[in-house]
């Protein structure tokens, strides 16, 4: 008799790390440059919502091959695994929600670095709880400097007309972050939902939710398909595709790792930014961003 094939899913007991490797930084690292692209080529493109409804809609027919070959081969299909494709939707679509209220009714200088700093936090504090993963000293060290320089990075809570609204706001969103973040890792993880179907299920959302606010700019959205095809397509690709790969470095990763690592998507776009956007303090955010990098080198070494 033969020895037995070896588990090739992430999530196998043989597989699965209790710190962070060097695919799984590797991963992590991919997924910032391309956050950090897409997100760029939205500022750039200056869209609404009828630009985030529109590479929503577009990432189904990219990624549809694949989730529907995933969902049909999927053998641990289950009530659970219904529940967790169901909640990331949920959770994805009240983020998006969150957020856009909060640009609207709070100030952006405290809104986003509340919740880009927080969010980490609390997706850390959930899975020591939730997911019972443990906390190295270490790691802890380099995921509060990696969130306290993207705070600072951000401008941080400063000049704000409505502080409290906007903190409230913030911490709302990092929630959110925070929660979705350990349900992803959960529904990959511990149900072994492939990563494309849970990215998936929140890009289903997010064009049914997003419809009526395109519809309502249909021209829009036509103007940005006609002068903007292969921008809005990259963005489709890269949107979807950066999450996925955070779902696949969840499979065998700590969320304690990841969750600080990602902000590094931050550091990419604002740099981004200052030079190729021409928006200045250049100086300020280089501070900002070596301080990260440095938070960036104990996580990863720990």
């Amino acid at each position: 008799m033969g020895a037995a094939s070896p588990c090739l899913k992430p999530s196998c007991p043989e597989r699965a790390t209790t710190h962070m490797t060097l695919l799984g930084f590797s991963l992590v690292l991919a997924a910032a440059f391309a956050h950090a692209t897409w997100n760029f080529l939205v500022k750039r493109l200056n869209g609404g919502t009828e630009l985030l409804w529109l590479f929503a809609a577009l990432s189904l027919p990219v990624y549809g091959p694949f989730a529907l070959y995933l969902a049909l081969t999927f053998d641990e299909w289950s009530l659970l695994a219904v529940i967790a494709l169901l909640g990331t939707a949920l959770l994805h679509l009240a983020y998006f929600l969150l957020l856009q209220a909060g640009y609207r009714a709070g100030d952006l200088s405290v809104v986003y670095p509340t919740a880009r700093s927080t969010g980490p936090v609390l997706s850390s504090l959930l899975a020591l709880v939730l997911l019972g993963q443990a906390l190295p000293a270490q790691a802890a060290l380099g995921g509060a400097i990696i969130v306290f320089g993207v705070a600072m990075l951000t401008g941080g809570p400063r000049g704000s007309a409505r502080p409290l609204r906007s903190l409230a706001y913030g911490l709302g969103v990092g929630m959110l972050i925070g929660a979705y973040t350990v349900w992803d890792a959960w529904g990959v993880s511990v149900l072994l939902i492939p990563p494309i179907l849970m990215d998936y299920a929140s890009a289903i959302g997010r064009t049914i939710l997003l419809y009526p606010h395109a519809r309502k700019r249909w021209n829009k959205v036509q103007a940005l398909w006609r002068d903007h095809r292969i921008e809005v397509l990259t963005i489709a690709v890269l949107n979807s595709g950066a999450y996925i790969l955070v779902l696949y470095a969840l499979t065998f990763t700590p969320v304690i790792y990841v969750a600080p690592l990602r902000e590094v998507s931050v550091l990419i776009a604002v740099l981004l930014g200052s030079i190729v956007l021409g928006e200045g303090q250049l100086a300020r955010r280089l501070i900002w961003a070596s301080v990260i990098l440095a938070g960036v080198s104990i996580l990863a070494t720990s």
